[in-house]
């Protein structure tokens, strides 16, 4: 399994302040890149996984509105967290 309670204990630890804080936006955010990254690595492999490629879809949709509020409530922690993470936009 690629997402263990290790890995997702990290993730928050590193952007969500601490392990259990688990409702941060940054942390959120973070979590969704990860699970993205794997699912784009996925459908490169086997291009006709059409349920796959819906959750993706939503993932990046969740991601993206979550993204939009946190550059309403605070424009530098989001500029860092896109950053962080590399995403483009």
């Amino acid at each position: 399994m690629y997402l263990t309670k290790e890995v997702k204990a990290d993730i928050f630890k590193k952007y969500g302040g601490s392990e259990g804080n688990t409702g941060s936006t940054e942390g959120q955010v973070a979590l969704f890149t990860h699970r993205i990254n794997h699912l784009t690595t996925h459908l490169k492999k086997n291009h006709k996984d059409f349920n796959t490629e819906r959750s993706l879809v939503r993932l990046v949709g969740k991601r993206r509105s979550l993204l939009d509020y946190l550059k309403k409530k605070d424009i530098a922690k989001y500029r860092t967290l896109i950053k962080d993470l590399g995403i483009r936009k």
